[in-house]
């Protein structure tokens, strides 16, 4: 038993981009798995479940999916010993552009919970989003930011390639909406650009503050804030203009802050390499 943990603890020590992608992909298949077998047992439209975009069809089809994922996640994390090396503080710190990230996703996200019609949406959906959204920012930035940022780095990876594969992962996640939803291509091609944007902001968070803890709460204010206000918004609120145009500005975001990262770290390369 020793042997076999300490061979399985050795295994992803080793890090890299392959190991970054498969676990990637064993989680995508844990996750769709449990959302289908639960999918099976409370179907849509069931008593329990209720009516498509209630609380407890947001529960059942997207909230438990994620919090079981959660703990397999977490419990693999204790399995090979990176708990303490996921969320303790990190020793790569970033510049204070990196801020940029943070103060405009946190800016939509605002903008967007103040222009929804809480009247109409209800307490109880909305609590089940903002339970919902806490999960989903733990277990995707524990995957994104959390596992593929620690195994590409353990796999001596630079750090413009690990913040290329982490949103590059989380970008590719998405795809899986073309099959387990009725949102059309362009729709999903239009979310992955999106969420490589994200990405991208959500690792210049991780390097901005040193916790992965930072990333996971901003992540689960954004998508309470985008289901609700999309399909509960409330008229007359100016800040609804920027909230609307949220996908274009984190878009916008993403990639001059991208183009910024990449000529500062091949910058510090050269500095480094003069010295």
């Amino acid at each position: 038993m020793v042997e076999q943990s300490s061979a399985w603890k050795r295994f992803w020590e080793r890090g890299g981009l392959w190991r970054a992608l498969l676990l990637a992909a064993l989680y995508l298949g844990v996750y769709e798995l449990i959302g289908f077998l639960l999918g099976q047992v409370i179907p849509e439209g069931s008593a329990l479940r209720g009516a498509k975009g209630s609380a407890g069809d947001v529960f059942f089809a997207t909230g438990l999916p994620i919090i079981i994922t959660s703990v397999l996640l977490l419990a693999f994390a204790a399995s090979v010993g990176w708990l303490n090396e996921l969320f303790s503080r990190q020793k790569l710190g970033g510049h204070r552009w990196m801020w940029i990230a943070l103060i405009v996703v946190l800016l939509i996200n605002v903008a967007a919970l103040l222009s929804i019609d809480y009247g109409k949406a209800g307490m109880p959906l909305v609590g089940t989003w903002l339970l919902t959204g806490l999960f989903i920012g733990l277990v995707e930035e524990l995957v994104t930011r959390g596992f593929v940022v620690n195994l590409m780095r353990k796999g001596g990876h630079g750090e413009i390639a690990v913040a290329l594969a982490s949103a590059g992962v989380f970008a590719a996640l998405h795809l899986a909406n073309l099959f387990t939803s009725d949102q059309g291509l362009v729709v999903t091609l239009e979310q992955v650009v999106y969420t490589f944007a994200f990405g991208i902001c959500m690792y210049l968070i991780l390097r901005a503050t040193r916790t992965i803890i930072a990333p996971m709460l901003v992540h689960a204010s954004t998508d309470p804030s985008i289901f609700l206000y999309s399909s509960h918004p409330a008229s007359g609120n100016p800040l609804g203009l920027l909230a609307s145009l949220s996908t274009y500005l984190v878009i916008i975001t993403g990639f001059i802050l991208l183009i910024v990262f990449i000529v500062s770290e091949r910058r510090n390369r050269h500095t480094e390499a003069l010295r």
